[in-house]
């Protein structure tokens, strides 16, 4: 492997970081006053996004993407972590999924989301099958032809400007040795469909103005040609294709603790107590010693992980391994830098309460801690039969 970066990937990182610091920077403080991101802020972000030749840029060249490869793509993520993730949702990432589409609905959702036209929503949680997604309850049963759905998800991102949502359902149910198992399908459901309702969720506390969302599906219909993939193998997409988003996370989170870092660090080497620096004490200079260590650590995870995709070599622990690691550190490091800032740290003139508070999330998305911890583990006691 190695560790330096091309001329074109620190073209990537510079770009980038220089997008976000210029268009995002300065409208975090009033999306985090007001909870909401202005319709012609979030369109002008997307505008210049397409300008800059990114929108999409986790798709082939061949449906209009820019071809990124895992590692590269993984250096974007990265480097939008420093931001908004409100505003960051309109530099445009649809879900990576969306290349399952048959030829009939590339014309109808793939090719649109790539261009910017349409955007996409990941619909998986449901009130009661959080990370157990065989526990959900949300199903489709086929009549006159037609699947109806029943049911509701939560905690749904992106859907309040979603024009259509990938959703995962329970289209049956199979007897096993271990007790009944769910069958899965993927449904693409366009926003108005009689039957499907998209509505506010909860208001947290975390990454404000980026709102999550219910659905809710009162016999809503919808035809064979809008399941993605076969019916009943759910589960084939999700293992093919949603790996992606854990690496996203993880790489965010290294973005979001080299921003929050920077902080601590300017302020360590200004803030002045008893006559000196506070960098001078050993119980200030030793935590950033330790944030940096483990930013660094987390950072070599992700990209390693990516690398391995990029190689077609298996990443699945790699990949649990670094949304783990780095999701723990981004909570280590912004509850550092609020302490060694002290109470002015908890002030909202500086984003440090918030860069706190959005740290949370990062451990229960995706797959939570537990579940990470899980995939390791599972992956490592396998092939002892364990």
């Amino acid at each position: 492997m190695h560790f330096g970066l091309s001329e074109e990937q620190e073209m990537i990182v510079t770009t980038v970081r220089a997008f976000v610091e210029n268009e995002i920077y300065p409208h975090e403080a009033q999306v985090e006053r007001t909870g909401v991101v202005p319709e012609e802020l979030a369109q002008e972000i997307k505008r210049k996004t397409i300008e800059l030749g990114f929108y999409a840029c986790n798709f082939p060249e061949e449906v209009g993407g820019a071809g990124l490869s895992h590692l590269d793509f993984t250096l974007v993520e990265r480097e939008l972590g420093r931001g908004s993730m409100a505003l960051t949702h309109f530099f445009g990432r649809p879900q990576n999924i969306l290349m399952a589409c048959s030829p009939e609905q590339r014309e109808r959702y793939l090719l649109p989301a790539v261009r910017g036209e349409r955007m996409d929503a990941l619909a998986m949680t449901e009130p009661d099958a959080g990370s157990d997604l065989r526990g959900m309850k949300c199903s489709a049963v086929r009549k006159g032809g037609d699947w109806v759905v029943n049911g509701s998800k939560h905690f749904i991102s992106g859907a309040a400007h979603a024009d259509f949502v990938i959703v995962f359902v329970a289209t049956g149910e199979d007897q096993t040795p271990k007790g009944p198992k769910k069958r899965i399908t993927c449904f693409l459901v366009d926003r108005g469909t009689p039957g499907f309702t998209i509505r506010d969720g909860y208001r947290s506390v975390s990454h404000r103005g980026y709102p999550n969302s219910v659905l809710e599906f009162d016999d809503c219909r919808l035809s064979d040609a809008q399941v993605l993939g076969e019916v009943d193998a759910g589960f084939d997409i999700v293992n093919e294709w949603l790996y992606a988003t854990r690496l996203t996370v993880a790489a965010f989170s290294v973005g979001r603790a080299r921003r929050c870092f920077d902080h601590a660090l300017t302020y360590a080497a200004q803030r002045r107590q008893f006559g000196q620096q506070i960098a001078k004490f050993q119980g200030v200079s030793f935590q950033i010693a330790d944030m940096i260590t483990e930013i660094d650590a987390a950072d070599l995870l992700t990209l390693a992980a990516a690398w391995r995709l990029d190689q077609k070599l298996p990443a699945n622990r790699e990949i649990a391994s670094a949304k783990l690691y780095a999701t723990e550190m981004l909570a280590r490091v912004t509850d550092a830098t609020l302490q060694i800032h002290g109470g002015m740290g908890l002030m909202d003139d500086l984003p440090i309460e918030r860069f706190w508070r959005d740290a949370r999330v990062e451990r229960i998305w995706d797959g939570t801690s537990e579940i990470q911890r899980h995939i390791i583990s599972r992956d490592l006691f396998r092939p002892l039969g364990a």
